[in-house]
């Protein structure tokens, strides 16, 4: 019986390790390279360099304008993260207490309709609408595009989440004299702080990384993002291979922070004991 139970515990501990090892690779790979001088990468393929080449990363900045891509690509991200945050939010909430409403419902599922509406579908409309409308090449054109595609799930997810939460407590605040947006925004949306924080990173993850969206809209250097920056270290028939790695983690530190700060909001049940009895 132990020897089962030592054999179990090894084999545990061993896909364990190898589950550590896939998910830590491609880290290794990405600073591997980019610490790596181009001769080196020729040489030593995967191995760790042995003298640091620090200009991959002052040599990525010039060639790509990192810097102002990064300031894109900031500006882009903390507005249409906090624009999905509240409209995305509120309208749930209208949806979530009015389901019994032919016209709520019919909202409800149009957004479940949208889930499956894929990219491909709208990117030459959306192109000619952009481009007719002036919002072509412009930070505002990425932000509603990159918002309009993200709405339909986000809403989803918040619609579920509200439904759980316990309507004493709103009906409370309505006897006190509350109105209904003063008691979303002192009731309901501080209990919605798992799922917001959850969906927070999920949404500055897909914003961060996003690259179709940029490929079509932001098409002048000035304007463009961090992913379509590294897109042209991949030439015809060169490839820079070193630099998009260097900036491939400068691209990666800001989101990784954003991660570890808010990873104990996702973990925590702040809903838990909000109403007893």
């Amino acid at each position: 019986m132990k020897m089962k139970k030592h054999v179990a515990n090894g084999v545990a501990l061993i896909l364990k390790i190898c589950l550590v090892t896939i998910f830590i690779m491609p880290f290794y790979i990405a600073f591997a390279y980019a610490l790596k001088s181009p001769e080196e990468t020729m040489k030593t393929g995967l191995a760790f360099p042995k003298q640091i080449y620090w200009e991959n990363f002052t040599e990525a900045i010039e060639v790509s304008n990192f810097w102002t891509a990064a300031k894109n690509f900031f500006t882009i991200t903390v507005i249409s993260v906090v624009l999905l945050m509240v409209v995305c939010s509120m309208a749930a909430y209208a949806i979530a207490r009015n389901m019994k409403s032919k016209f709520f419902q019919s909202f409800y599922y149009v957004f479940l309709a949208a889930m499956i509406l894929p990219f491909q579908v709208v990117m030459l409309p959306l192109y000619i609408q952009l481009k007719d409308t002036g919002l072509l090449n412009t930070r505002i054109g990425m932000i509603l595009t990159i918002c309009g595609f993200q709405l339909a799930y986000k809403k989803f997810v918040y619609v579920g989440f509200i439904r759980n939460i316990p309507l004493e407590m709103e009906e409370a605040a309505y006897i006190d004299g509350g109105s209904k947006l003063y008691t979303f925004w002192k009731i309901v949306f501080p209990l919605m702080k798992p799922i917001v924080s959850s969906t927070l990173i999920l949404n500055s993850l897909s914003v961060w990384n996003d690259f179709q969206i940029p490929l079509i809209i932001a098409q002048k250097p000035e304007v463009r993002t961090i992913p379509l920056t590294q897109y042209f270290f991949f030439g015809q028939y060169s490839i820079k291979l070193n630099m998009a790695f260097a900036a491939f983690v400068l691209a990666m530190i800001p989101i990784l922070v954003l991660y570890f700060v808010m990873q104990k909001r996702i973990i925590g049940g702040v809903m838990a004991g909000a109403v007893k009895g």
